[in-house]
């Protein structure tokens, strides 16, 4: 007997034992040590870079490659590096969504070493901007600096506690309140070079909805975009910990369709099969369930532009936490494939004069781009995305 989507659901919601094919499992299992990285466990390193570091590697990267090589310089100082390995080249062939992912990592690192009194001087990019794409050249060079005038960051504590929630949102407004607060996530609503925006005004919801399940039936439809996110997929719990990077997918249906080979890359990746159909449409559901949406636009597309875009995503997520709202990036329609072009170029049509709207100076169109854009809503908690520990990172043992 095949096991039904409504099946797979109850299952992986319940936890109880699951029939299918004349058999029996009780699946329980679930990631050991994939989000030990989370718990922050005790003593505090001495070293207040390892401790600002192991904040930073819980920041939103995409498909969660975690890409960060970390090299300690001397006593106070340490050069940020990008594993190239760690890329996304079909769905991300510029690397602006990976750059966009060390804006969260570098204000993550930021906002732990103010915690302990500490200034972070940066240099982004110190050797230059690689174009197109990242190379082997230092993301940011950092010194850590004792500074009595530095005061602790109130989003600190939010850091072990965000997520990107990727189920269905509750079907209910946001409060009002909450969306102008994440609208001035840096204390401003607007500036001449940036902004960020959240609303839930009915027509622009629509129109983004629509644009993004266009978006992510194209990448879905296009073997290599596909196949990439495929090939990162962490298929139960024993994969999560062996490799705690990339998609999870972990529970007792994923675990019972894995047994029976119902659940394979294979059949993933294969357009024909039960398993593509039934996560293209769990996927549209997901997707669709968007309440409100935040989105930041830069006035430019430089590297600088992105890594700020990054830290702006970062605090936007971190306040989203503090104030009890889920929040879940939809990528898909910002990527810059060819396939994606339409999409993208609607959609960047769409929210730049929104959310451009009372900045000095109009962003020009050539310049500005759209950078992130999430959902925003209310939703039961979820785990934490599995993160490889601190010493995995460094670029030499401790």
């Amino acid at each position: 007997m095949p096991l039904s989507r409504r099946t797979i659901l109850a299952a992986s919601g319940t936890g109880l034992a699951l029939v299918a094919a004349g058999g029996v499992w009780r699946v329980t299992r679930t990631p050991a040590t994939a989000s030990a990285p989370w718990e922050l466990p005790a003593p505090t390193p001495s070293d207040p870079r390892l401790d600002a570091f192991r904040h930073a590697i819980l920041a939103p990267n995409p498909h969660n490659r975690q890409p960060w090589i970390i090299r300690l310089d001397g006593t106070n100082g340490a050069t940020i590096f990008c594993d190239l390995d760690r890329r996304l080249p079909h769905t991300d062939p510029f690397d602006r969504q990976i750059t966009i992912g060390f804006g969260c990592f570098l204000e993550l690192a930021r906002i732990a070493a103010a915690e302990r009194g500490l200034r972070i001087d940066q240099s982004w990019f110190p050797e230059g901007e690689p174009q197109p794409r990242l190379d082997g050249r230092p993301i940011a060079k950092l010194t850590f600096v004792p500074d009595p005038m530095v005061k602790p960051d109130p989003l600190f504590a939010a850091i072990p506690k965000r997520r990107s929630t990727k189920t269905l949102f509750e079907d209910r407004p946001v409060d009002p309140a909450s969306l102008q607060r994440l609208s001035s996530v840096f204390g401003m609503t607007e500036n001449d070079w940036f902004a960020v925006s959240a609303d839930n005004l009915p027509a622009t919801v629509a129109a983004v909805r629509k644009l993004v399940l266009e978006a992510v039936d194209i990448e879905m439809r296009t073997a290599r975009t596909h196949r990439e996110s495929v090939d990162l997929m962490r298929i139960g719990a024993r994969e999560v910990d062996a490799n705690p990077d990339g998609i999870a997918l972990t529970g007792p249906g994923i675990e019972a369709m894995a047994a029976t080979a119902l659940l394979t890359r294979a059949t993933l990746a294969d357009p024909a099969s039960s398993a593509f159909r039934q996560g293209q449409a769990m996927m549209a559901e997901t997707y669709g369930s968007i309440p409100a949406i935040l989105s930041v636009t830069t006035n430019g597309n430089s590297r600088g532009h992105q890594l700020f875009a990054g830290t702006l995503y970062a605090r936007a997520n971190l306040l989203a936490t503090d104030l009890g709202l889920a929040m879940h990036p939809m990528s898909q329609s910002l990527q810059e494939y060819p396939e994606m072009a339409r999409v993208f170029a609607q959609m960047q049509a769409l929210l730049r004069p929104v959310f451009a709207n009372g900045i000095t100076g109009p962003i020009p169109t050539e310049r500005g781009r759209v950078q992130m854009l999430a959902r925003i809503g209310y939703a039961a908690p979820v785990p934490p995305s599995p993160r490889w520990p601190l010493e995995t990172r460094l670029a030499q043992p401790l």
